[in-house]
């Protein structure tokens, strides 16, 4: 495989590290291969950044040193030395556990006090035995172990958890289908092997994924769950460290029933709609799903098996208000589509009848620096969705509709509550904080 799928990637960080060497590389492989060939140190991650072509191997990873934002950076660690579980008897655990099962700290490898080791650094410099961490060099079939601090006890087992625990691939409960929106297992583990926050807490990383805002997604416990249509099933870890990571969850061998009720007209949000209007409300043609012209965009159909991202159909893959798509026109990113109601009762009919074929253009322009500016666009210029302004997720912020009571601050909308160039807004992107949005001034706009 490739050798960057070795490492956990991370965008937009830095972490602090006295013991690192600096190479010039082209790309992030190139960097991975000075970090797995580095000498004079145990090289657990790397930095490489975009715009200086710079490679930095390091001793440390985000577990034991200081991180912070830096834009331009990527971080891969070594999955290796994330792992807090064991694979098999665990000779290849670099976790940082460091004391025994009956909870007696450990005694670095290196001392000789209390106890005189067989098994040292210099004796068995590819056994990963740094400071007290528990390891298990000579291949023991009961696991990871530790001379210990109490001159009684030489050695004795930690308690590792078996990484294999996590996953029971014989129960489809605890297989996922699709992207894992419909995963409803126990694992609460990430991929690296850090456990899950419950969702119920707001600490070590505040968020808004709660049962009250999410009723429909059983956010129970810490359990793995895709309440926000990610590739895979994810949560937020214990680890101060690491905001949220996938977990891994196996595929189901069986295949979900595909089911064509209803799906060839709108019902609810239309997530469920395979019918084959290609065409935007304002009557905008719509670009191909598997094509990246003239909108780059991450809804690809081999990423996203289930969302029936067939030719240039609309659909609704993000559980937006309704279906929709990216436009063939270059100066619009995405539009809704206008899909006929599924429920033709006297009601529905109304409901289609009160839709507005084009927007009004107070949605789609904005007067001075769009302080008054209420439309209801949610996207910025370079097409990031917008957060919601109540909410602390990604971007905890001040504001907030109660500080900003005469801004309309409702749901993700596009708002300039202070004074800025023009309306802008937080965004979903956990490394972009905020953007300016897809609005023109209604000077630009030849109608007026």
């Amino acid at each position: 495989g490739d050798i960057l799928d070795h490492y956990l990637r991370t965008d937009g960080v830095w972490i602090l590290s006295r013991n690192r060497q600096i190479y010039k590389t082209n790309n992030a492989k190139e960097c991975a291969e000075k970090c797995e060939a580095e000498r004079n140190f145990i090289c657990r991650a790397f930095l490489f950044t975009r715009k200086k072509l710079q490679c930095l191997t390091l001793a440390e990873n985000a577990k034991m040193t200081v991180m912070f934002t830096s834009p331009d950076a990527v971080l891969y660690e070594k999955k290796i030395y994330l792992l807090q579980c064991k694979r098999g008897i665990g000779m290849d655990y670099r976790g940082t556990e460091a004391k025994t099962q009956r909870g007696i700290p450990c005694q670095k490898w290196a001392e000789k006090i209390p106890h005189k080791p067989n098994y040292t650094p210099e004796k068995h410099p590819n056994a990963g035995l740094e400071e007290n961490y528990c390891r298990n060099p000579d291949g023991d079939e009961n696991g990871p172990w530790c001379y210990t601090t109490d001159p009684a006890i030489r050695f004795d087992y930690c308690a590792i958890p078996e990484c294999e625990d996590q996953v029971t691939q014989t129960g489809e409960g605890e297989c996922m289908r699709c992207n894992g929106e419909d995963y409803h297992g126990e694992v609460s583990r990430t991929e690296s092997g850090l456990e899950c926050q419950r969702w119920d807490a707001q600490h070590p990383h505040m968020h808004g994924y709660t049962v009250k805002h999410y009723p429909e997604k059983d956010l129970e416990m810490n359990y793995c769950r895709n309440p926000d249509g990610e590739l895979r099933p994810w949560c937020f870890t214990t680890s101060p460290n690491k905001r949220w990571e996938y977990c891994n969850i196996p595929r189901c061998s069986t295949h979900p029933a595909v089911s064509g009720l209803g799906s060839q007209c709108l019902s609810g949000k239309g997530e469920d709609y395979r019918g084959r209007i290609a065409i935007t409300k304002s009557g905008n043609a719509c670009q191909h799903w598997n094509m990246q012209f003239p909108h780059k965009h991450g809804w690809i159909p081999d990423r996203y098996p289930c969302k029936g991202l067939e030719e240039n159909y609309c659909r609704n893959p993000d559980g937006e208000q309704k279906p929709w798509c990216y436009t063939t026109t270059s100066s619009v990113r995405w539009e809704y589509c206008t899909i006929p109601s599924c429920d033709m009762t006297e009601q529905g009919i109304a409901g289609m009848d009160n839709m507005p074929v084009q927007a009004p253009l107070t949605e789609e322009c904005y007067r001075g620096k769009g302080q008054s500016y209420r439309g209801t666009t949610s996207v910025t210029a370079s097409g990031k969705k917008c957060q919601a302004w109540n909410s602390m997720f990604p971007h905890k912020h001040i504001k907030t509709p109660d500080r900003f009571p005469d801004a309309d601050l409702r749901d993700n909308y596009c708002r300039n509550p202070d004074g800025d160039n023009s309306p802008w807004c937080f965004t979903t992107d956990p490394n972009t904080l905020w953007e300016y949005c897809n609005l023109k001034r209604c000077d630009d706009h030849t109608q007026e």
